[in-house]
């Protein structure tokens, strides 16, 4: 996701060179999220990208330290961005000051994004797919509204993305994990169970097959697949086009 990340929320035109495993051993041990070496038009800097999941009145001071870590360790000029995907409105600063006179002084920002404010159709009339996986967590004030009917839409724009199957199933796994953040347990295996079926459906040949053009007869041997399958009748028809009556034939 870190490209789609850096390329949508910072704008920035770069090549990407190298990952940057930075342990931060002034914060105990802590491992970095992500950092990436990158040039740009500015030359070589550092990208850093933390990802928080609640408000930590903290935030500032250890995104300094991390900043004074990757300077140090790598001579890099850090560009930082904490992407905030917390349930609840962020309330945390993305700046340290201070002004003791002219030979004391801190003038320190980041850039900090609540993903929760971020709209779906913002997202969704792009063409950056990997952030289809935050779907679930950003726009706050519809989701608390909506509830399942707006978890069901992020999942049915994942689904109609028209990208390789298997990419596809790697978008909707970390958009199910990332629903944990703010919706039950209950309400994401109802609607991420019947669309992973779905992406399985569309991953065997025989799903492959009723997407040619082709006389009844291919329906019904697909049909037949999907019986041994175990699938419901009912999803046979509507996948098929076939009617019940006839798929009931055919179980005999």
């Amino acid at each position: 996701m870190a490209d789609d990340i850096t390329a949508y929320f910072l704008g920035l035109t770069y090549t990407k060179t190298d990952e940057l495993n930075i342990e931060f051993t002034k914060v105990g041990k802590r491992q970095s999220d992500i950092v990436l070496k990158c040039t740009t038009e500015k030359g070589d800097i550092a990208v850093h990208l933390e990802f928080q999941s609640d408000n930590d009145d903290k935030m500032p001071y250890r995104m300094l330290r991390y900043s004074l870590e990757i300077m140090e360790k790598y001579n890099l000029t850090p560009y930082q961005l904490v992407i905030y995907m917390g349930k609840n409105d962020l309330r945390m600063e993305n700046k340290l000051d201070y002004n003791l006179g002219e030979e004391n002084i801190l003038d320190y920002r980041y850039k900090i994004i609540d993903v929760g404010t971020i709209k779906f159709l913002d997202i969704t009339k792009t063409d950056y797919y990997d952030l289809y996986a935050l779907l679930p967590i950003m726009d706050r004030e519809r989701r608390k509204t909506e509830g399942e009917k707006y978890l069901k839409e992020c999942v049915e724009a994942i689904k109609n993305i028209p990208i390789d199957i298997n990419k596809k199933k790697d978008i909707t796994f970390k958009a199910e994990i990332l629903s944990g953040l703010v919706y039950s347990r209950e309400v994401i295996e109802r609607v991420f169970t019947e669309v992973m079926e779905m992406l399985r459906i569309e991953e065997s040949e025989a799903y492959k097959m009723i997407l040619e053009k082709g006389a009844k007869e291919k329906s019904l041997r697909i049909a037949k697949e999907l019986l041994k399958e175990g699938m419901d009748i009912n999803k046979i028809a509507k996948i098929t086009e076939l009617s019940i009556e006839e798929i009931k034939k055919l179980m005999n």
